[in-house]
């Protein structure tokens, strides 16, 4: 069981289950999971172990309220923003590398230097709302964002930033974001660059892939990491030559059963669509795709777009039917209007990742031409109910039977 001051003297609550023993999360999860299918006959459903999670140093991520003062700042979170005595300082927190709080010292000097007055929610006053580290495992390289009310502060942040990349040469790219709104909000549209470098490589199973600021990255490396394998896994014995990435983010579940198929069957080119709102995951997705060593012509088989994942779909019926359908939506899920659009369409398998099994619930009983054929949760997010699930969905039409693989 993982031992945290802050829980154990009711500082932070982020963590509700952080008493509760770990093989007792595991059971719980797989439980809400199961209440979620009931209503589906899983008599010929693989069903297979949980993938666990590391309990401590998993994040790969911290997300700091800046309180407290210019010569003496507070990271952390702030339970009560009115009251900045209410503070509470989470540089030693357990779920963070242990690599990171070298870093926090560093970190706090600097804005004591730039003279980046912490935001006072209730007085209106001060600059500085929130700190954003990033890092990746791959290199462990690091991604530093600063929260700002304004740009007033960006003459001594330069000044300043030669020291700062001198203490902490693994800095790779630092940006400025402008959050000019009296809100909780975590960051603005406008993101100033400091460095050349704007975004940080990240490799999972062998796939580049690319976090940029204001960009959606999983937060707990290993387990994203097994669970884009799973799916390649998954996929490697189907004869699949043409597939949608919807939702598709910066383009890890897309580039890695590509990899998998592409392995498979050398002589096909395998076609890819990969559709995201995000203009800025597109970038990245893009940008994964022209360092995944394809030869020119396997590229051009390959488009990510900046698209509305339900528009893209159902606005041209006429296009190649894909053999598979991969779908990564947030919470909300997929939507009845394109859970209706694929049972109608039918490609042969829809590939469903969710990070929020009641909503993934309610598109499965729409899309009920289809068959679970294989079930497996992962446990992203310890210490709390959240977790995610992929699913392999067969259409009931298809007259043979995948083969089981773990």
């Amino acid at each position: 069981m993982l031992s945290c001051r802050h829980f154990q003297q009711q500082q932070c609550g982020s963590c509700q289950w952080l008493e509760l023993p770990y093989a007792q999360q595991l059971a719980r999860k797989q439980q809400h999971l199961q209440r979620q299918l009931a209503a589906f006959d899983l008599r010929v459903t693989q069903w297979l172990e949980p993938f666990c999670s590391e309990l401590s140093q998993f994040r790969n991520k911290a997300k700091m309220v800046v309180s407290g003062s210019v010569e003496r700042p507070i990271l952390g979170i702030a339970n009560d923003p009115n009251d900045p005595q209410s503070a509470v300082d989470l540089c030693d927190c357990p779920l963070y590398p242990s690599r990171f709080q070298a870093l926090f010292p560093v970190l706090k000097d600097f804005i004591a230097r730039a003279g980046l007055v912490p935001y006072n929610l209730q007085k209106r006053k001060g600059e500085l709302k929130y700190i954003l580290l990033t890092e990746s495992r791959y290199s462990e390289k690091l991604m530093l964002r600063f929260v700002l009310r304004s740009e007033v502060k960006l003459p001594l942040i330069r000044r300043e930033l030669d020291g700062l990349l001198q203490r902490l040469p693994q800095l790779a790219v630092v940006s400025l974001n402008i959050q000019p709104q009296h809100a909780a909000i975590l960051e603005g549209e406008q993101e100033i660059f400091l460095t050349e470098q704007q975004v940080l490589e990240e490799r999972f199973n062998g796939i580049p892939l690319f976090i940029r600021p204001q960009g959606f990255f999983q937060t707990n490396p290993q387990v994203a990491s097994t669970l884009y394998y799973q799916a390649q896994d998954w996929l490697r014995t189907l004869s699949i030559s043409n597939f949608w990435d919807l939702f598709c983010g910066v383009g890890g579940f897309g580039l890695h059963c590509l990899a998998a198929l592409r392995q498979a069957q050398p002589d096909k080119i395998i076609s890819l669509i990969g559709i995201e709102i995000s203009a800025s995951a597109i970038a990245s997705a893009r940008l994964s795709l022209e360092q995944s060593g394809l030869s020119p012509a396997e590229q051009s088989a390959v488009s990510f777009q900046s698209l509305d994942s339900a528009t893209f779909a159902i606005a041209d019926e006429s296009r190649q039917k894909p053999h598979l359908v991969i779908v990564n939506p947030p919470r909300r899920g997929i939507g009845s209007e394109l859970a209706d659009f694929l049972n109608d369409f039918a490609p042969d398998y829809i590939l469903y990742s969710s990070c929020n099994a009641v909503s993934m619930g309610k598109d499965l009983l729409q899309l009920s031409d289809y068959q679970i054929s294989k079930i497996r949760l992962f446990d992203m997010f310890p210490h709390t109910h959240h977790y995610e699930v992929l699913l392999l969905l067969q259409h009931k039409a298809l007259t043979s039977t995948l083969p089981i693989s773990a």
